[in-house]
C-alpha cells in the first residue's frame, strides 16, 4: 500500500499493513449450482469469478473477519449463498479511524491523480461487468439483464466523477476594499459514512462514493444486510485499481448489528458527512443521531410516485412507460410509480391495454433464466406488504384486473398486479408498496389530479403523459417532486441530479451537483495588499 501513496508523491498513513493474499473459495448458487472459477452447469447460470466474491469486511486496505458471520440468501430459493463477516461497533470504529488516517493524504493528492484512480476502477468494473452482474442477481434476485444494466449504470458514476474531479472550481470575488483580494475555495468535508440499500446494491454505492472520492473524501460503506457481496466485490476492484488503503472501507453486518454500526457511523466525531439511501423512517433516526455532532447529511428517502395520464396522451406510449416505471426490479425501486391517475376519457382504454401488456410482456422466473423480467421480491416481508395492500383495496371496493396473488414459482414471487376502481382511502394510495402492484384511480380534471399527486408528504419522482404543450409546462412546474418524467417512464441518468423534496430527502446525487454534497466552501480574504 505504501507504494500506492508513493505513486501519488505522498506519504502513506501510518499503521496500515499490506493486505493478505487473496483466497479462492466456492459459492453455492441457487438450485445446487456451484459458482466458482470454472464454468458451471445449470439453466442460465454461469460461473462467478471467485476472486470477486469476498466474505470479510474491508478496513484500511485489509480483509478482516468478525467474531460471527451472517448468511446471505438467494431470494429466489431461500438457499444460503455465503456467510459474511458480521461486523459490529468495534469494526465500524476501526473503519472510521482508517478512513480518517487516510484522509490527509487522499485530499492532498491532485484532482488529476484521484481522477486517474477512479477511471481505473471504472475500467475494472467494465472488464468484470458480467461477473458483477451475476453477483447482483444471486443476492438480489433481479433478472440478469437488469443486473447487467445496473453494473453499466453503476460504473458510469465512477467515470462521471473521475471527470468531475478536475472541475471543482472556486471563485475570485471583486472586493469593495482596494487593498483586499477575496477568494472562495472548495475543500473535501472529510470522512463520509455511506449507508446503502439492497435494491441497487452496486449503483447506490458508486453514485455516492464516486462523488466523495473525487472531492477528496474518504469513505466507510455499510451495505444492506441482504446484499453485501456487491459492495465487497467493489472493494476488491478498488483494491486492484490502486485506491490507497483506508480510502474505501466496507463494514458489512447483519440486521442485528445494524443499529450499533449505524450509530457509530452517525455519531463518531471523526465522521463529517452521512449519505443514506433508504426509508424515510430510518432516515429520520439517522438525522437525530447526526444532529449531536452537526454532520453534513444527504438523504435519498422514500417515494410515492404518481403517474398521471391525461386525455390528450398517446395511450400506447403511456402504457409502455407505465410498464417500465412500475415493474422494473419487480416494483422495488424508490422511483417506481406507486399511484396511477388516469383521466376519465381514456381510463378504460388505458386499463385494458395495460392489463394486456402485463400479461404479454412480463415473465416471472429465476433471475438467471433467459426471458425472465420479474424476479423475486427481496424477502417474504416484502411479499406480505403487497398482499396487505391488495387485501385492503379489495375490501374497500377495488377490482383485481390481473394478478393478485403469490406465484407458484416460490414464496417470494408475486404476480404483477393491476387494480382498478381504486380510491384515495386505500393504503396502496397512501404509502409506498415497493412491489409489483399498480393501482389505478380515475380523475376528472387536471386540478384534481395535481391535488391527489401532491397530497403525499414525500416527493421523489413523478410522471405524466400529455400532448398538450401548455399543460405539460403547468403540470411539470406544479408537481411537488424532485424529478419529473414527461412522456417518459425512466428518468435516472448519471448526468442528471437525483433527489427529492418534502420527506423524500435532502441533497442531490449524480450530475455536476452531486460532488457539492462532499465539499465545504471556504472564504479567504487577503488584506494589506
Amino acid at each position: 500500500m505504501a507504494t500506492r501513496w508513493a505513486s501519488l508523491g505522498l506519504r502513506a498513513p501510518l499503521g496500515r499493513p499490506p493486505p493478505p493474499r487473496r483466497s479462492r473459495f466456492w459459492l453455492a448458487a441457487p438450485g445446487g449450482v456451484r459458482f466458482g472459477s470454472s464454468s458451471s452447469a445449470g439453466p442460465g447460470a454461469g460461473a462467478l469469478a471467485s476472486s470477486l466474491v469476498r466474505t470479510g469486511g474491508f478496513v484500511g486496505g485489509r480483509w478482516v473477519q468478525a467474531a460471527a458471520a451472517f448468511p446471505v440468501r438467494d431470494p429466489a430459493s431461500g438457499a444460503e449463498l455465503s456467510r459474511v463477516a458480521d461486523c459490529g461497533a468495534a469494526e465500524a470504529q476501526a473503519a472510521v479511524r482508517a478512513a480518517y488516517e487516510a484522509g490527509a493524504a487522499w485530499s492532498g493528492a491532485s484532482a488529476k491523480e484521484r481522477a486517474a484512480l477512479l477511471r481505473k476502477w471504472f475500467d475494472l468494473m467494465i472488464e468484470n461487468k458480467d461477473d458483477l452482474a451475476r453477483i447482483i442477481t444471486a443476492e438480489n434476485g433481479k433478472p440478469l439483464k437488469e443486473a447487467q444494466g445496473e453494473i453499466l449504470y453503476s460504473a458510469s458514476f465512477l467515470e462521471w466523477f473521475a471527470e468531475e474531479a478536475r472541475r471543482i472550481y472556486g471563485d475570485i470575488i471583486p472586493s469593495s476594499a482596494k487593498d483586499r483580494r477575496v477568494l472562495v475555495l472548495k475543500q473535501p468535508v472529510g470522512v463520509a459514512a455511506i449507508i446503502t440499500p439492497w435494491n441497487f446494491p452496486s449503483a447506490m454505492i458508486t453514485r455516492k462514493v464516486g462523488a466523495a472520492l473525487a472531492a477528496g473524501c474518504t469513505v466507510v460503506v455499510k451495505p444492506a444486510e441482504d446484499t453485501p457481496l456487491s459492495a465487497l466485490a467493489l472493494a476488491e476492484l478498488a483494491n486492484r485499481a490502486g485506491i490507497p488503503a483506508g480510502v474505501y472501507n466496507v463494514v458489512p453486518c447483519s440486521r442485528q448489528q445494524a443499529v450499533a454500526v449505524g450509530e457509530v457511523m452517525c455519531t463518531d466525531p471523526l465522521v463529517a458527512k452521512i449519505s443514506f439511501t433508504g426509508s424515510t423512517a430510518t432516515g429520520k433516526i439517522l438525522l437525530r443521531h447526526a444532529a449531536g455532532t452537526v454532520k453534513r447529511v444527504s438523504m435519498e428517502l422514500g417515494g410515492h410516485a404518481p403517474f398521471i395520464v391525461f386525455d390528450s396522451a398517446d395511450v400506447d406510449k403511456a402504457v409502455a412507460g407505465a410498464l417500465a416505471s412500475k415493474y422494473r426490479n419487480s416494483g422495488q425501486t424508490c422511483v417506481c410509480t406507486n399511484r396511477f391517475l388516469v383521466q376519465k376519457g381514456i381510463h378504460d382504454a388505458f386499463v385494458e391495454k395495460f392489463a394486456r401488456a402485463i400479461k404479454s410482456e412480463l415473465r416471472i422466473g429465476n433471475g438467471f433464466d433467459e426471458g425472465t423480467t420479474q424476479g423475486p421480491l427481496i424477502n417474504e416481508k416484502a411479499v406480505e406488504k403487497v398482499e396487505k395492500h391488495i387485501h385492503d383495496a379489495v375490501s374497500q371496493g377495488a377490482s383485481i384486473v390481473t394478478g393478485g396473488k403469490r406465484h407458484s414459482y416460490g414464496k417470494n414471487f408475486f404476480e404483477p398486479t393491476l387494480l382498478s376502481n381504486v380510491t384515495t382511502r386505500m393504503l396502496c394510495t397512501q404509502e409506498e408498496t415497493f412491489g409489483p402492484l399498480a393501482p389505478v384511480m380515475k380523475f376528472d380534471t387536471e386540478e384534481e389530479a395535481l391535488a391527489i399527486a401532491n397530497s403525499a408528504n414525500v416527493g421523489l419522482a413523478g410522471y405524466f403523459y400529455s400532448r398538450d404543450p401548455a399543460q405539460i409546462w403547468r403540470v411539470a412546474e406544479k408537481l411537488e417532486v424532485g424529478m419529473v418524467g414527461v412522456n417518459e417512464g425512466i428518468v435516472s441518468a448519471v448526468e442528471c441530479p437525483f433527489g427529492g423534496v418534502k420527506q423524500s430527502g435532502l441533497g442531490r446525487e449524480g450530475s455536476k451537483y452531486g460532488i457539492d454534497e462532499y465539499l465545504e466552501i471556504k472564504y479567504v480574504c487577503f488584506g494589506g495588499l
